[in-house]
């Protein structure tokens, strides 16, 4: 017979599951809208909790105590199965326009940084210096200034003529990072 359920069974089954629905099923949404906050939610699990009824009917009848604390004690146990479940998982981020996805390989970075390092060896000491002190340590011109010992003027104009010697190394070597600089 495997799986396959006789006919007065199954009529008794569904007598069984709508007769619990109809005396204790306002009491298990109450119960369980309260514990999840959510009326959805709630439906599924005392959808749910029906269901395990339906497979565990002897569990009603051989029950130590009431029919509806079993079925209250279920739903709860649903509602706290499902709050583990949640917990266990990291926490699911929406993407958006504002996150950025995450990056599968860095090899592209890596790539970028030696053609960035490369192109700087090959600038005047003057240029190069500058534009390792702001772009590379992230000092400000005033700081660069002080670091170099040069006005800030001299900053920003060996700061403008670096970068543009910069990119049209880029642009020379066809790289795809003109933009770059």
């Amino acid at each position: 017979m495997g799986g396959v359920r006789p006919r007065h069974r199954q009529v008794a089954d569904e007598a069984l599951v709508r007769t619990l629905f109809e005396e204790h099923g306002r009491a298990m949404l109450a119960y369980a809208q309260r514990l999840t906050g959510d009326r959805a939610t709630a439906e599924d699990v005392v959808q749910e909790a029906l269901i395990r009824a339906w497979k565990h009917p002897d569990a009603l009848v051989n029950g130590k105590g009431s029919v509806r604390g079993w079925l209250l004690t279920v739903v709860r146990n649903l509602v706290l199965d499902g709050v583990r479940a949640r917990n266990a998982r990291p926490k699911e981020v929406a993407e958006s326009p504002a996150t950025v996805a995450v990056e599968k390989d860095h090899a592209d970075r890596v790539v970028n940084s030696l053609v960035v390092l490369g192109a700087l060896e090959q600038l005047p000491d003057a240029h190069r210096s500058v534009l390792v002190e702001i772009y590379v340590r992230g000092q400000s011109v005033s700081e660069t200034a002080e670091t170099l010992g040069i006005p800030p003027g001299t900053v920003k104009s060996r700061s403008y003529y670096g970068l543009r010697a910069l990119r049209d190394l880029f642009t020379a070597r066809g790289t795809g990072m003109e933009g770059v600089a």
